[in-house]
Order: C-alpha cells, then structure tokens, then sequence
C-alpha cells in the first residue's frame, strides 16, 4: 500500500466535515489547478456510496472517482473499497491543536507508485489550504419548496426574463451575459446607482439540466474591465454558488449554497428569501 499524510491546524470536528460534506469537496479536491471537481455525492455511512467528478477544467478528461464505505467511523476512519477494487482508509487523529490525516490506499498497475503518491499527497495539501482559508468564508444555505417539476424549475430559472425578474432583490437591472454551458464563461452584471456597470466574472462548473448548477466565482467586472486578480478579488475568487434541483414528490426543492464575505451575511440572509419567493411564484403561476 502507499501511504500520505498532513497535519492541519485546526479542530478534528471541522476537518472531519470538509472532507466529507459534498459542497466542500467540490473546492478542494484536485492535485493541480487545471484540474477541479464538478459534482460529488457522499452517502456517509457503512455500505454507502461516494462520487466525486473529477475534470481538466477544459473538459478534455476527467473521470468518476466512486466507491462504497465499509467503516465510517466519525472523527476518527473511513475505509472503503473503490469501484476498481482497490481499498482504502483514512485515519483522523488531534494532538496538540494539530488535527492529522493519514491515508492508505492499494496501489494501481497503470501509474507508478511515485506518481500515485505525489497525486494523492498533492490533494491532501489543497484540502489543509482549504480547510484554512474557508474559516474566513461563510457557508449560506437557504432553499424553497416549490410546485413544480425539477426540470421545468431548472429551465424557469435560467430563462432571461424570469433571471432578471427574481434577481431584481439584488439589484433592480440584474442581468447575466453569456451562457450557462458547462465551462462557459458568465458575466453576471447590474448599474449601480452611480450609473456604473459591475458585477462578477464567473465560469459554469457544472451544469446538469434539472439536477444542479454550480457556479465558480473568478473576478470582478468593472465597466468593461475583467479584474481577476489582486487584492480586490483575492479573498473570494474561487467560491462558489451552487444550486440543486431536488425531486421531493410532486414538487421541488430548490437548494441554494454559497460561499459569502462574511461581512455581507446580514444582506444575503435578508435579499434571498425575498428572491426565492419572487422565483416560487413565477414558478407556480
């Protein structure tokens, strides 16, 4: 087997969660930047299964990374058994205000073990980058049920018009620009008050038609001019927005996640709930 291991100042509880909730992995996950995970699944107990999609970012290979729990023992292992056979466990130990993890796993017979171990330690390293730079970023959840089928709540809420009316909450000119194809680029854009043109500079990630949508916030938009790096953008670029289009009987349920500044919690957690119910009745009409 090989092995690879980090030690990671912060608490067991808190790495223990953004190693296995879906909507964290999707911002750790990959051994290199061109790479990302799109899409991730985690039926967190013994006999359950996992699936993490993992791509190039432009979408010339990528590969489902599945398998099934034999031991979920929280806070302290997971083992499980990949689709290809192959086991693997991952042991979660604190000491000392260091929370480790040190993963074993079978190796296989197309890579060379140094490969294999350089892949799976540069991973580790993303997710203790991550685990550090998200205790400065807040998680936002709030989601709706609505009267209607998952398919046609998916495609009411992408339409222009219906966009531009439920966004409004945001700002009353709210508008996007480009196209929601899997690794598009999107502008989504409004006039302040000033009269000035702004917004934010965002890729598609995922986009799976009436199952979910992520977005990945990259820059910001001033003018004409795309700001992709630099203090302004720094501390956010690569967050997230996520929706997810849930069957629930007749109906659906819509579920928004997103990463926020926390500085803006108060406004998130004021304007959303007016959006969804702006987007449920034009739904429901």
């Amino acid at each position: 087997m090989i092995h690879v291991s980090i030690k990671i100042a912060a608490p067991l509880d808190s790495v223990w969660a953004k190693y296995t909730d879906p909507w964290h992995i999707l911002h750790w996950n990959a051994a290199i930047d061109s790479w990302h995970s799109t899409y991730a699944e985690n039926d967190l107990r013994e006999g359950g299964k996992f699936l993490t999609r993992m791509e190039a970012k432009d979408q010339s290979m990528g590969f489902d990374f599945s398998g099934t729990y034999t031991v979920v023992m929280a806070l302290e292992k997971l083992a499980y058994i990949l689709d290809d056979g192959r086991s693997v466990s991952v042991l979660f130990s604190e000491e000392n205000g260091l929370t480790e993890i040190y993963t074993s796993f079978d190796v296989e017979t197309v890579n060379s073990e140094e490969i294999q171990r350089s892949g799976w330690q540069a991973i580790l390293d993303n997710f203790g980058r991550y685990v550090l730079k998200s205790a400065n970023v807040e998680q936002m959840h709030f989601e709706t049920l609505i009267d209607s089928s998952p398919a046609l709540v998916y495609k009411m809420m992408l339409e222009d018009t219906h966009y531009r009316a439920w966004t409004s909450v945001f700002n009353p000119t709210s508008c996007f620009r480009g196209n929601w194809e899997k690794g598009s680029m999107m502008r989504f854009m409004g006039i302040d008050q000033d009269g000035n043109t702004g917004g934010m500079v965002s890729r598609i990630k995922e986009n799976l038609p009436g199952k979910f949508l992520s977005i990945e916030h990259l820059g910001v938009l001033k003018g004409d001019v795309e700001i992709m790096e630099g203090p302004e953008v720094a501390s956010w670029a690569g967050g997230l927005e996520n929706y997810t289009f849930q069957e629930d009987g007749n109906s659906c349920m819509l579920k928004i996640d997103m990463d926020a500044d926390p500085e803006f919690k108060s406004y998130f957690e004021e304007s959303w709930p007016k959006a969804l119910s702006i987007f449920k009745d034009i739904c429901e009409r």
